[in-house]
């Protein structure tokens, strides 16, 4: 083989390594802000999600910070295709005005191209609802006793939940739907059990 052959060959192989750079490059992303620093960014890593770059981001925050924190990575970095925020309703009983909170939350989310996933109680009821309906109003801490007793154990921070649920996710999108349908569009706060989760879900299972 002569040198000029050889060395046309190593241009194309450079050549088709540029290309695959490049197309790694211009892969669209899309950001997912997390209320919780270990079981939202857990469950949301086991999507195998091929047609999209998924950033996820632990914010550690309550609902608010969570918008801020989302709004905060579009300012440093607006290449992004879509952007979620995932967060609970998280009741504070020795605060009334965490309800207006809650709700300005979503709307400031809204208002700036941010889609939400909330959950009202807690993020468990997405959980929950992979097993039944469940349209009556439990504390957070009932919500883990039942995960137990379905699922014979339950840790908050588990890596494989995922796995473990992805055999009924379509349940728990049925039943998500089916709360949805009946809660308070307009006042979220307090439509309590609901949770808009299974739009996440429904939009990471169309990127597989």
């Amino acid at each position: 083989m002569s040198r000029r052959v050889k060395a046309w060959e190593r241009s194309r192989g450079r050549s088709r390594l540029s290309r695959k750079s490049a197309n790694r490059e211009v892969k669209p992303r899309i950001l997912i802000v997390c209320e919780g620093k270990r079981t939202e960014p857990n469950y949301f890593k086991g999507f195998k999600v091929r047609t999209m770059n998924v950033v996820i981001e632990p914010a550690g925050a309550v609902h608010t910070s969570v918008v801020d924190r989302a709004l905060a990575l579009m300012e440093e970095d607006g290449d992004y295709e879509e952007v979620w925020c995932v967060f609970d309703r998280d009741k504070n009983r020795a605060n009334p005005s965490d309800v207006a909170l809650f709700n300005s939350a979503i709307e400031k989310a809204k208002s700036n191209g941010v889609q939400v996933a909330y959950s009202n109680d807690a993020f468990e009821l997405w959980y929950l609802l992979h097993f039944n309906y469940c349209d009556t109003q439990i504390l957070r801490s009932d919500y883990i006793v039942k995960l137990r007793e379905i699922m014979g154990t339950y840790k908050k921070n588990d890596q494989s939940m995922y796995d473990k649920l992805e055999d009924k996710v379509d349940v728990a999108i049925r039943n998500a739907k089916k709360l949805y349908r009946l809660s308070d569009k307009n006042d979220p706060a307090n439509a309590d059990p609901s949770t808009t989760v299974f739009m996440l879900v429904e939009r990471l299972l169309e990127l597989e």
